[in-house]
């Protein structure tokens, strides 16, 4: 990723959720905010190098409009697991705020709207977002051209996690150790090595109070080495925006691994099972991947196996 400038992916994840609020006939989300905060530029950028990628294979897809942004956002192999996973985590978290949790640390907050559609159980949230630089003040930009007021609630905070822990940023808001707190860190692992996310998430098990919750995604790691064509289309494809692929986990160890660090696992489940339990009927007609995982964590202390 290029330090100067805002993630592709986050800009095009955000959108993702738009499309699916408004065009899927089972909605899972209600977030439309994609459309307003990514710039246009953004958009038209990201049409123009989704053509030059997709002409040979959707000959009757021409530019012109969102329409065609919409079609090529759906056809994306990642686009089911954004739902999903954007769904399930709020799920759990609305459940971990009926067990006292107070504090929402959202890590690689990209464009994420949660802030703008706050529903009524988040009302006494504090939501603190981490995010790259670039990606957060372009975001920061367009909410106020938007004309969104950001409530006292929510802080920002600029922070390159691949060089600073998330405990040592987090130093620069209101984070308050003592707390329960819940933690998002979606789409972000797959783009870090395997040590850094290995000290990310001891980093946010020492950080955090025990009884903290987290949801994080995660690719089975045996995909990278794999010949799947679609996988291997989306490896490319990102790495073209400049955020290529670096690990995954085995899903058959990581439970260990994650009490190594201080996390125990609550549940994993793969996009297909995921897909099942959201959508049982195929009625949005996901493209889902067992490879790709969604984790819901708990902490218990650092290097705990309690």
């Amino acid at each position: 990723m290029n330090p100067s400038t805002p993630s592709r992916t986050a800009l095009a994840t955000s959108l993702m959720r738009a499309v699916h609020s408004r065009k899927d006939p089972l909605p899972l989300l209600s977030d439309t905010w994609g459309d307003l905060l990514v710039p246009e530029s953004a958009k038209a950028a990201m049409l123009q190098r989704v053509m030059a990628r997709m002409e040979a294979t959707k000959p009757g897809l021409t530019p012109g409009g969102v329409q065609d942004l919409d079609l090529a956002l759906r056809s994306n192999p990642a686009y089911g697991g954004v739902i999903l996973r954007s769904r399930y985590t709020e799920d759990a978290l609305q459940q971990a705020i009926g067990k006292g949790i107070v504090q929402y640390v959202i890590i690689g907050a990209g464009f994420d709207s949660f802030l703008c559609r706050r529903p009524a159980w988040a009302e006494g949230l504090t939501i603190i977002e981490v995010d790259h630089p670039a990606s957060q003040r372009l975001k920061r930009e367009r909410l106020a051209a938007c004309g969104v007021s950001v409530p006292c609630s929510v802080e920002f905070v600029e922070a390159d996690l691949s060089m600073e822990a998330l405990g040592s940023a987090l130093t620069r808001s209101s984070f308050q150790r003592d707390r329960l707190t819940f933690f998002s860190w979606l789409g972000v692992t797959t783009y870090l090595t395997r040590e850094a996310n290995l000290k990310a998430l001891r980093s946010i098990a020492t950080c955090a109070r025990a009884g903290s919750e987290m949801v994080f995604t995660y690719l089975d790691e045996a995909i990278l080495h794999s010949g799947d064509e679609e996988f291997l289309r989306l490896k490319s494809n990102v790495s073209a925006a400049g955020e290529s692929f670096l690990s995954g986990f085995d899903p058959r160890r990581i439970s260990g691994l994650l009490l190594e660090t201080g996390l125990r696992l609550l549940e994993d489940l793969n996009g297909i099972q995921a897909a099942t339990r959201y959508d049982p009927a195929s009625l949005n007609a996901f493209r889902t991947s067992v490879a790709a995982h969604m984790a819901h964590v708990r902490v218990v202390g650092a290097g705990s196996f309690a």
